[in-house]
């Protein structure tokens, strides 16, 4: 599983996903199906995210409704860019459709 800061234009949103890159085009397809076509993304450490989301990371992957390819950990932009330093981003992914 992999962790995923996706910069957008309504602000950051931190999903998780079991693709093995954030270029994969399945990736992008599940992003462009939540409406997201322009974006900017940066891996994150998942331990950081377990860490920081404690229980809420645990009922978000173990919710039965949402599948392993892409599931929404926090869309509240504010708390995404708060909870993670700028430096603790990967290499950013840039995609515009």
């Amino acid at each position: 599983m992999k962790a995923a800061i996706v910069f957008t234009g309504g602000g950051p949103v931190l999903f998780l996903t079991s693709y093995d890159s954030l270029e994969q085009p399945e990736f992008i397809n599940k992003i462009a199906g939540k409406g997201i076509s322009k974006f900017i993304a940066y891996e994150i450490a998942i331990d950081k995210v377990k860490e920081k989301y404690g229980k809420h990371f645990d009922v978000v992957m173990n919710d039965v409704k949402e599948t392993d390819d892409l599931r929404c950990l926090d869309f509240n932009g504010f708390n995404v860019f708060h909870n993670f330093s700028l430096k603790e981003l990967g290499k950013p992914v840039f995609h515009e459709i």
